[in-house]
């Protein structure tokens, strides 16, 4: 399979705008060149000429080689971050031989960081949710850059797995480069506009095939966003509840933990509240009027490692479905169950997420103990 660059992007006062290579150029102004005379003079030989055209080559040729291939992240606007640093994605190709019979392919790149205030290395180990961040972020990108739906239109995600190999996740003494290869399909269009579709991911580090993931989502009109969710606050009044220790779940730092400490009011043992601070710099990016569901995923992690006394466990499979919104203001709870799974010391956690005595989401969880 070979690909091919499908978008170019450049930003014009302030403002991200996409075209294809063919509307760029039109949209350039004409190069000025020097006026050429229309004869060549006696002192200009075909040798000259030649010797000439020569050395042109060999400048350009010089140049190319000089200049190096630059790698930066994709438009923050495209994944729904308002930091560049919360951006993992740096590019997307469009495939120009698809190896099915759905043209929608695309190979995205992505850079995982070293060091992140949240996404933090453990035990020789890259943070998995940076790729099930990475995999989220594909789908607004696409959605927007190559299926044309609107800045302003909302993303709701109904479901989203991934099952990995931890060969994938070993940390090295630089950023972890991955290709994403993906396929659109079940794509649903409201006249012109995208609906909605789910993908499938291919995850490849060094060339090598170590994961699959996919999401589903669908996506609406500001308009028809206002309708369904007209008043609903981006904030929560309720005071944060005290954390559990942030230790029994992989973290040093409570401001990450999202369980909230067992009490009357808090959980019972085998259940915990979740954790609200709108004011965290990665769980809560931008104002919203719900709880994202990448912040109910990793709850689920949290509430998998505490409820098996694995801390330092490796979360490498993970299938999650979204019932409906989770609110500002009512207690979430998160309840886990856990068991066996496999010969290796796994387990298999299945976790679900509650409001109202009304189911919000699902997830199962593999976990994995570290072999490093």
């Amino acid at each position: 399979m070979s690909y091919t660059t499908s978008t170019r992007v450049s930003v014009e006062d302030d403002v991200a705008t996409v075209g294809t290579s063919a509307s760029r150029t039109a949209s350039r102004p004409a190069a000025r060149h020097a006026v050429q005379p229309a004869v060549q003079t006696s002192a200009q030989t075909s040798a000259q000429v030649s010797a000439q055209a020569s050395v042109q080559a060999s400048v350009q040729t010089a140049a190319r080689t000089l200049t190096p291939r630059l790698t930066t992240t994709v438009p923050r606007e495209y994944v729904h971050r308002a930091a560049v640093s919360e951006v993992l994605l740096t590019g997307w190709e469009a495939a120009a031989e698809p190896a099915g019979p759905d043209p929608d392919e695309f190979a995205v790149s992505a850079q995982w960081p070293r060091s992140h205030s949240f996404f933090t290395q453990s035990g020789g180990y890259q943070d998995p949710m940076l790729l099930i961040e990475s995999v989220r972020q594909i789908g607004s990108l696409l959605a927007h850059a190559e299926f044309g739906v609107p800045f302003g239109h909302q993303f709701l995600m109904w479901d989203m797995f991934f099952s990995t190999s931890p060969e994938l996740l070993v940390a090295d003494a630089v950023p972890t480069e991955v290709e994403l290869r993906t396929v659109c399909r079940d794509i649903v269009r409201r006249g012109r506009v995208l609906g909605g579709m789910r993908y499938d991911v291919t995850v490849l580090r060094d060339g090598r095939a170590l994961a699959t993931a996919g999401a589903a989502f669908s996506c609406t009109s500001p308009a028809v966003h206002r309708r369904l969710r007209a008043g609903r606050p981006t904030t929560s009044d309720r005071v944060v509840p005290t954390a559990i220790d942030p230790a029994v779940v992989g973290h040093s730092d409570d401001r990450h933990v999202l369980l909230a400490e067992p009490g009357s009011d808090s959980g019972t043992g085998d259940r915990w509240e979740l954790r609200v601070d709108t004011a965290h710099p990665t769980f809560f990016d931008h104002p919203v009027d719900h709880i994202p569901g990448m912040v109910l995923l990793e709850a689920a992690r949290q509430a998998a490692l505490v409820s098996t006394g694995m801390p330092d466990a490796l979360l490498v499979g993970l299938k999650s479905n979204f019932a409906r919104y989770a609110e500002f203001d009512a207690p979430c709870w998160i309840e886990p169950q856990a068991e066996p799974h496999g010969t290796e010391g796994g387990v298999l956690v299945r976790v679900r997420g509650t409001q109202h005595a009304e189911t919000v989401f699902t997830a199962e969880l593999v976990l994995s103990p570290r072999d490093r």
